[in-house]
């Protein structure tokens, strides 16, 4: 595989097992490519100074409300740590550097933000992948505590996740099992990336499109949309060899996707120019 230095610090990070992988030195992997000159510790030691900062002003008891207080009032009344409501879908917002430098993000990755310094002090988070928006919970056995790290770190329950939902998609929207439930290592960043994805597509930069499609495939090989998707982007960029394997494969994957008729008639007129 003949990838640039910041995909090969991905790549070797992301073949980790899942539980070992170190969310955030693989999300400043990312950012490398827009940023080759960056170094991930200066900004892994960023999270340590802030932990060792926030732990002056952890309470005496340690209940879990209690801390996610002082980590709310450390990161956004001190370090002043915000969503980005302006700009939403400004790349920077998925970049982790800039994140920690311009102290504004996006749900995922102000949720980073939030895990790191938390896992710092020993109160470990894990990621919540709800539909539409990215929320994190303590990792205690049982807790339904939510943390909305976009929204100032906005406790929530699971009810308020539930009338989350529903103004998110402007209905009433019933809140499933799966909806509260952990996102592993490897879904989190595609889920990253993902962001990334269309907010390139909406720009139209198809070679960053591009890009992000091939390390959501790094992270899951055999996600067939993935798969078509960067066998598309392959023909408006020209590389219709590419674009033929990719696409073919799609087909063979899914023969009665709904898309399938289109796809071979690309696929003929991708014959007629080869």
């Amino acid at each position: 595989m003949n990838f640039s230095s910041a995909r090969q610090y991905f790549y070797q990070e992301i073949q980790q097992p899942d539980e070992s992988i170190n969310l955030a030195k693989a999300a400043l992997h990312i950012a490398q490519e827009e940023y080759p000159d960056i170094d991930p510790e200066e900004y892994l030691n960023a999270f340590d100074i802030m932990a060792t900062e926030l732990e002056k002003r952890l309470p005496s008891s340690r209940y879990p409300l209690r801390i996610i207080q002082s980590i709310n009032q450390y990161l956004y009344e001190n370090l002043r740590f915000s969503g980005n409501n302006i700009d939403y879908y400004d790349p920077r917002n998925s970049f982790l550097n800039d994140v920690i430098e311009l102290k504004t993000g996006i749900p995922i990755t102000l949720s980073l933000v939030y895990m790191e310094v938390a896992k710092r002090i020993n109160f470990p988070m894990v990621g919540i992948g709800m539909p539409g928006h990215f929320l994190i919970r303590p990792d205690i056995a049982d807790i339904e505590i939510f943390v909305d790290a976009f929204n100032g770190g906005e406790v929530m329950f699971t009810q308020d996740c539930q009338e989350r939902l529903s103004q998110i998609y402007q209905q009433s929207v019933t809140l499933r099992p799966e909806f509260l439930a952990q996102v592993s290592n490897k879904h989190f960043l595609a889920r990253m990336l993902t962001n990334l994805k269309y907010i390139y597509l909406k720009q139209q930069n198809l070679e960053k499109t591009l890009s992000v499609v091939e390390r959501i495939l790094l992270l899951f090989p055999d996600v067939s949309l993935e798969i078509r998707d960067r066998g598309l982007l392959y023909y408006q960029l020209g590389y219709f060899t590419q674009a033929v394997e990719d696409l073919q494969n799609y087909l063979h994957q899914i023969p009665d996707a709904e898309d399938a008729n289109i796809i071979h008639q690309l696929l003929i007129k991708l014959g007629e120019n080869s």
